[in-house]
């Protein structure tokens, strides 16, 4: 099921490479979603150069679904290898993909913070695509940051963070208030990157008070799908059950940037509380694609956070075992 082309390209693979290739490379419909998000994020986990060469060729498949593919730029920029960036500058340039993959392009390379994209996320800061020129805005002020005197000595990344993804900018540590970080949260006349400082360290709160200032964030902002769908996502990792309400209502909200909807299913997937099937089935039809397919992976996540399964990604085994003929 894998392009031939690219099969040519990627010789050399490992049995268990090989398998995840063929999964995460299959346009054809004969894997499912959801199988592919769990292959995709077993090679994320094994995160070696073999393991990038492949997401990297995922990423190039212009005809595959939107959604697959700006997933597939999330997981190269969290593995942290530079061997990603030409693939990455690529779909953040392709002005015929969806603004959801230029975006993810372009904070994946924030996230692996090598000078040398600069000058590509330079390009688009003006972009008429504003989820990208925002994205690259923050993604500028992250590699800026990240390289600076401040990150090195006055504001390290906390040793106690709960969370292990690289995010697109660092929790603040200005302040821990949370009524001091909702007011900068909700404020749409500061800065992103300021705002997005706020976002993270209420999310390094964790408290209930916290939740409600990001739902506040989540529903109240009129200025930046970009940020709203951050919002989403920081929900889905903080899973609190507290962010249900104001997520379903996102997501019931046919006005809202598809984006943002995507990010308000995923984040319900991970919570998981009983009420959330429920919720998420009622989606699995929408007319948009992005969010229809989020509630179908949202409801694998689901039942992976309720069957007591010990990770989500799959490693496959490389010699199954032969099949009785019927």
């Amino acid at each position: 099921m894998v392009n031939t082309s690219i099969e040519r390209s990627l010789k050399g693979w490992s049995p268990t490479h090989a398998k995840l290739a063929e999964m995460v490379l299959d346009t054809s419909g004969a894997t499912n979603l959801a199988q592919r998000y769990r292959a995709l994020f077993s090679l994320k986990g094994l995160n070696d150069d073999e393991a990038v060469r492949i997401i990297g060729a995922a990423l190039g498949l212009k005809d595959d679904s939107d959604l697959f593919r700006h997933e597939v730029a999330y997981c190269l920029g969290q593995m942290g290898n530079s061997a990603a960036i030409p693939a990455l500058v690529e779909a953040m340039a392709d002005a015929d993909s969806h603004d959801m993959v230029r975006h993810e392009a372009a904070e994946s390379l924030g996230a692996i913070s090598d000078p040398a994209a600069v000058p590509e996320l330079e390009k688009y800061v003006d972009d008429p695509c504003r989820p990208l020129a925002e994205t690259c805005v923050l993604a500028l002020e992250k590699i800026r940051y990240d390289h600076s005197a401040e990150a090195r000595q006055l504001d390290p990344a906390p040793a106690d963070s709960a969370y292990e993804s690289v995010a697109p900018a660092p929790a603040t540590t200005a302040t821990k208030s949370a009524a001091e970080l909702k007011a900068t949260l909700c404020d749409e006349g500061v800065g992103l990157w300021k705002r997005y400082r706020a976002m993270f360290a209420l999310r390094e709160l964790g408290t209930e008070e916290a939740v409600l200032a990001l739902a506040a964030g989540l529903e109240g902002d009129r200025s930046s799908e970009l940020f709203r769908h951050e919002i989403g996502f920081v929900f889905g990792e903080m899973q609190h059950p507290a962010s249900v309400p104001a997520l379903a209502r996102v997501l019931a909200n046919a006005e809202e940037a598809p984006m943002v909807r995507h990010e308000a299913a995923e984040a319900l997937g991970s919570i998981a509380t009983p009420e959330v099937k429920q919720i998420l089935a009622q989606f699995v039809h929408d007319p948009e694609p992005i969010v229809s397919n989020s509630c179908v992976v949202a409801l694998d996540m689901f039942d992976h956070e309720t069957s007591g399964e010990f990770q989500y990604a799959i490693i496959p085994d490389a010699n199954p075992p032969a099949q009785a003929a019927a």
